[in-house]
């Protein structure tokens, strides 16, 4: 799979039956829809407090960033707010094949999802340091 950014081949990366797409050139992740329906389902489970910050409903953006193409289908991307004010930008298919969040853009949503120091916010941040031990906590945003 290309990534949707710099159109460099992702990787595959697995952990606890997720998988996800990955780009070493901008560490960015693509999380088909699948992927994020099973994330949600773990981060319910832990107790994280997804009202504010509902991976499955993310709103419409108005934004001048440059809309990307989907990996998967080819059609441009919208670009979503996830969470309250303020939201993370992301990217997100139109026909629902996933989301497309550049580098440190996840590290924002789980800022999101409550205080660093509860159980599901440990449980997600330990999920993702296993997935991506090498980029967790940097930005190589370009």
């Amino acid at each position: 799979m290309k990534c949707p950014k710099d159109k460099s081949d992702m990787i595959v990366v697995e952990h606890e039956k997720i998988e996800l797409d990955y780009c070493l050139q901008c560490s960015g992740v693509w999380f088909d829809s699948e992927e994020l329906e099973l994330l949600v389902s773990v981060l319910k489970a832990t107790g994280a407090a997804l009202s504010g910050t509902d991976l499955l409903r993310p709103r419409e953006a108005e934004h001048a960033e440059a809309r990307r193409k989907c990996p998967v289908c080819g059609h441009k991307m919208q670009k979503v707010w996830l969470g309250e004010e303020p939201g993370v930008l992301a990217d997100s298919c139109p026909l629902g094949d996933g989301l497309w969040f550049d580098s440190g853009e996840m590290q924002q949503v789980l800022q999101k999802l409550g205080p660093q120091d509860t159980q599901a916010t440990k449980d997600i941040i330990s999920f993702l340091g296993s997935a991506f031990p090498f980029t967790l906590g940097t930005d190589k945003r370009g």
